[in-house]
């Protein structure tokens, strides 16, 4: 600390510390943070500049406390990597220090400069990233974080092995939970499957012990037929109101004639239908819910090809991976060929990326326009697995599998091809626009025909003879679209939910209090999906353990003073119920009121106010001016960077 640093700061001015992390060279080897330094300690208010190799570790945090302890600074900028990474650890060590957590700024100087600029241009960079951060932490003021009351009680929308998994992982923490399923059926997709990859477990045993297990436990209650039909609130105080109804669908009812046929009853296992916990309901009725969080675990849906792509719905001989895993399970005998309909199957055709990884200008858009460029993933191995079951089942018949790339991504996928390889499954690679062509065969021995120029082979074109052939389809999203109107979820360009981020938040969405479990996110496995709600589960316990919420006070507010009622603020807020204009004390009009729960800091109502009287706490129009004009007088260091 300079003797000029000191000069530059009155008395009762802000005190700022800046701190410059070397990130083990992340961010030195482009920054010069020798210059960053010195030229932090000539900014304005500036009364500690430090560097450490690691700023992060207990020995930077420590800096960070000592400084605040002895009274040299009362607020601090961290440069150093992005602030989702460390935020939270800084802002603990400023409390630690015995200052207000949000007396902290953070300029980030690897991703923004040391990751996408060289040399020069990155010490320039972070120059001005760390100049606007100083400004604006001179303007800081101490904030409190919002509590909220929260209800101790979790609603699971969605009856599959996720949504199970997470009401039972819910309720062994003691947690109240109400788990909704639209069909009269627990068990979702999994319940489709007859044995799951890589452990080759029977799903109905899965099933069966996860089911049983949720209706043991009296924290649970499983509605069926139910759908969400309104929501409202925030995170901690949810009101849901969710409408059950008599089922009416022909696939639902002809599931309910085979439940009463298998004579299963309620809450046993019946393949390829589920698990009926319940009786259906007989009238239409509605009930509102109290919940303080919300995991949506609606699942997917498998791609339905278009009736024409590779024969499918032309040729009763083309069916889909589905169909031939329902046939499998169906059937008894094994050795020779695989029989089906009656004829046997002396050489079959599996077709994969069927409804995925589909390309603009060679794949045509469904109805609706969307094309699925996402790879499904898990039909992969899915496929791997049925080569195998078919070879070892019935070693007579041939298998051709037709393939763009195989993705055997999880533990123990691999050992799936490495087996239908040697189980002798032959297999053929196809560029995307020169996929195979299905057709009748000229062999009258066979079926159909399927000719596919083969890259393993050179491009040359093959002409191969099938009794079967078999597509590989992908995963699609559920159609939640009510659910997405209602509770206004964010949705990826793929159409799954989207989580706020992949790594740090990856079962969170942007609405706080609602989270996300399995496929209705992405493809996944059943144990990707199982671990998904586990963690979903998790969450949703952290944040209602306490009985109350404690959110970041990043919120607008209204200056009454100013405030007229316009209303162009309530027109303006995205999200419903947060900015609504109430009768202002004394007869003084309308004025605007905000709800901390629900708004999120967006500034939007802030952009449209013509009085100014809405600012963001912790990002004022002072503190944003504040950052611009520190940005505007940095050219007067330049010498230091040039020196």
């Amino acid at each position: 600390m300079t003797a000029k640093g000191k000069d530059k700061t009155a008395e009762g001015e802000a005190k700022v510390a800046v701190y410059i992390c070397h990130c083990g060279g992340n961010i030195s080897d482009q920054v010069d943070v020798e210059k960053l330094e010195a030229m932090a300690k000539e900014f304005p208010g500036v009364t500690v500049a430090r560097r450490d190799m690691f700023m992060c570790s207990d020995p930077g945090q420590n800096k960070i406390i000592e400084d605040l302890k002895s009274g040299a600074a009362d607020r601090v900028v961290i440069a150093s990597c992005s602030p989702s990474l460390h935020e939270t650890t800084f802002r603990n060590a400023v409390m630690r220090a015995g200052v207000n957590p949000y007396m902290y700024e953070h300029a980030n100087i690897r991703e923004q400069c040391s990751w996408v600029h060289h040399g020069e241009a990155a010490t320039r960079k972070a120059a001005g990233l760390v100049a606007a951060a100083v400004g604006k932490a001179r303007h800081l003021k101490p904030l409190e974080s919002i509590r909220m009351d929260a209800v101790d009680h979790v609603t699971v929308v969605g009856g599959g092995i996720s949504g199970l998994k997470s009401a039972r992982d819910l309720a062994m923490r003691g947690l109240k939970v109400t788990l909704i399923e639209k069909t009269p059926f627990l068990g979702g997709n999994v319940a489709q499957l007859d044995r799951l990859f890589p452990t080759n477990e029977p799903a109905a045993e899965l099933l069966q012990e996860v089911v049983d297990e949720v209706r043991a436990r009296p924290e649970i209650e499983v509605l069926t037929c139910a759908e969400l039909t309104e929501s409202e609130g925030y995170v901690g105080n949810f009101t849901l109101k969710v409408t059950r109804t008599p089922p009416t669908g022909e696939e639902e009812c002809e599931r309910l004639r085979t439940v009463e046929a298998a004579g299963a009853g309620e809450g046993r296992f019946v393949p390829f239908v589920g698990i009926l916990p319940e009786a259906v309901p007989a009238t239409e009725e509605t009930r509102e819910i109290s919940t303080g969080a919300v995991v949506l675990a609606t699942g997917f849906r498998h791609y339905s090809p278009p009736k024409g792509l590779y024969g499918y719905g032309e040729h009763p001989e083309v069916i889909t991976l589905p169909d031939l895993i329902r046939l499998m399970a169906e059937k008894e005998d094994t050795g020779g060929m695989l029989e089906v309909n009656g004829r046997p199957i002396k050489s079959m055709a599996m077709i994969r990326c069927v409804g995925s990884r589909q390309i603009p200008g060679i794949h045509e858009p469904d109805e609706n326009g969307n094309l699925n460029e996402h790879c499904s993933r898990a039909c992969c191995t899915a496929t791997l697995q049925a080569d195998r079951e078919i070879k070892e089942k019935y070693p007579e018949t041939v298998i051709y599998d037709f393939y763009r790339d195989i993705r055997a991504y999880g533990r123990g996928h691999e050992e799936f091809y490495v087996g239908a390889s040697q189980d002798g499954v032959l297999f053929l690679r196809f560029e995307p626009d020169g996929p195979p062509v299905v057709g009748p065969a000229s062999d009258p021995d066979y079926a159909l025909s399927v000719m596919a120029k083969d890259t393993l082979l050179s491009g040359q074109e093959l002409d191969v003879p099938v009794d079967l052939v078999v597509l590989s389809v992908g995963m699609v999203p559920s159609d939640v679209s009510g659910l997405i109107d209602k509770m206004k979820l964010p949705v990826g360009a793929d159409r799954f939910l989207l989580e706020v981020h992949p790594k740090l938040r990856p079962v969170e969405l942007a609405n706080t209090g609602v989270l996300l479990a399995g496929t209705c996110q992405a493809p996944m496995d059943s144990t990707e999906a199982s671990e998904g709600a586990t963690a979903a589960a998790v969450k949703a316990a952290a944040l209602l353990a306490k009985g109350h919420v404690e959110l970041d006070p990043y919120v607008a507010t209204v200056n009454t003073e100013l405030c007229e009622g316009t209303g162009a603020c309530v027109a303006e807020c995205p999200h419903p119920g947060c900015v609504t204009l109430v009768d202002a004390p004394e007869g003084k009009g309308k004025k605007a009121e905000i709800n901390p729960a629900l708004c999120t800091g967006c500034g939007m109502c802030v952009a449209v106010c013509p009085n100014v009287a809405i600012e963001v706490n912790g990002w004022t129009l002072r503190q944003y001016e504040a950052m611009v004009d520190a940005i505007v007088a940095l050219p007067a260091t330049k010498e230091l960077v040039e020196a």
